[in-house]
């Protein structure tokens, strides 16, 4: 909910400090700009063979929905937990059973009421990114990838200012041209000529001071 202006002066200590998660700093970071949802929607597309356009991200303050599945009768199935990495991590280590990790049974009459909201795509821009590399396919989504983990590395060393991020991206995105997936190697090759182009662009910056730590 933070003004636009206002991001410019996001510190790392501010935008690694999730409100419901414990997460290490990069995926926090990714949070912060929306980024891990544009990931997840990859991700979704890949394995269950969805269309971008098949996948809605909401905004949900509580972090007890991680992910809903509408289907043709009008139903929707929701999965739900306390937000806790123990589940996703123990379902993964007992799969297809499941096992005890530790979590706290989801008290629903405590947690009151669970709130949606639909994304404000101005806000976070990193999203739409997502959204054009999907549909851009082949390695678009490595190039995507890549520059953003060299955007959020930069951005925790305090070399690169918090809204800069999804311009890094882009600038990838632009700079690099997507060629269909015969083989890892065409992958890789994405990766690295995304980081280096990223790398570039923020070397190449000049100007005033990046505003990280102190406000006007």
């Amino acid at each position: 909910n933070m003004k636009q202006a206002d991001l410019e002066w996001v510190t790392p200590a501010q935008a690694v400090k999730h409100p419901n998660w414990v997460m290490g700093k990069k995926i926090s970071v990714d949070s912060a700009t929306m980024m891990n949802k544009g990931l997840e929607m990859i991700e979704a597309c890949w394995l269950f063979d969805a269309k971008s356009d098949q996948v809605e991200i909401l905004i949900h303050p509580e972090s007890i929905v991680h992910s809903m599945v509408s289907y043709r009768d009008g139903s929707v199935i929701a999965q739900m937990s306390n937000p806790d990495m123990r589940i996703p991590i123990a379902f993964g280590l007992g799969y297809p059973a499941r096992m005890d990790a530790g979590v706290a049974d989801l008290d629903l009459a405590a947690i009151g009421k669970l709130n949606f909201a639909a994304l404000n795509e101005d806000q976070f821009p990193c999203v739409n990114l997502a959204y054009q590399a999907m549909a851009s396919g082949g390695t678009a989504t490595a190039i995507l990838n890549g520059a953003n983990e060299i955007a959020v590395d930069s951005f925790l060393k305090q070399a690169l200012p918090f809204r800069s991020i999804p311009t890094v991206i882009e600038f990838a995105l632009k700079e690099i041209t997507a060629v269909p997936v015969r083989g890892l190697d065409d992958v890789l090759r994405a990766d690295h000529e995304a980081r280096a182009a990223a790398s570039d662009w923020i070397k190449s910056c000049t100007g005033a001071p990046i505003p990280l730590s102190v406000s006007p």
